[in-house]
């Protein structure tokens, strides 16, 4: 039984390699999206090896009575559908600053967060990809400006070279 298994695991692992798509050299664009509020963000990836990429995001957002600016860095593994379809999944850190729009005191200051990421992209024959994803993010800081946990579910349009 244990040889079975771990023969369907070794075809599993064989037939996902097989399916990796070529990931872009390099691809800038703006990633939208924000748990409870709106955000915006410029966004760059880089190849690292056949399936994997660093995406390094800096960008605002704004909820409820807060603005913050942050940089997230997310290290990603990249599988292909189909065709131009990928999805992808990493994990990742960020540094960042808010600011409390009611009071100026205790809420401000810097924080650091720890993140997830899930996603889906399609990569066109041009050097255009559109993607949606969810980034999952605990926020790391000696004040209670954010909840320690923030969804942050984004769609966004990358130039690729």
């Amino acid at each position: 039984m244990k040889k079975l298994i771990l023969i369907l695991l070794c075809i599993t692992g064989f037939s996902l390699s097989s399916q990796a798509q070529e990931i872009s050299q390099n691809a800038i664009g703006l990633r939208f999206g924000g748990g409870n509020g709106f955000g915006a963000e410029f966004s760059y990836q880089r190849h690292l090896k056949e399936t994997n990429r660093l995406e390094l995001d800096l960008g605002f957002r704004s909820e409820g009575n807060f603005n913050s600016f942050k940089l997230t860095g997310i290290y990603q593994w990249v599988w292909n559908i189909e065709g131009g379809f990928n999805w992808y999944a990493g994990a990742g850190a960020g540094l960042g600053s808010v600011n409390d729009r009611r009071h100026h005191s205790k809420s401000d200051g810097a924080f650091a967060l720890i993140a997830g990421n899930i996603g889906a992209e399609y990569v066109f024959d041009i050097p255009l990809m559109v993607f949606i994803d969810f980034r999952p993010e605990i926020i790391l800081a000696n004040y209670d400006v954010y909840n320690s946990f923030g969804p942050d579910l984004a769609i966004g349009v990358r130039y690729r070279w």
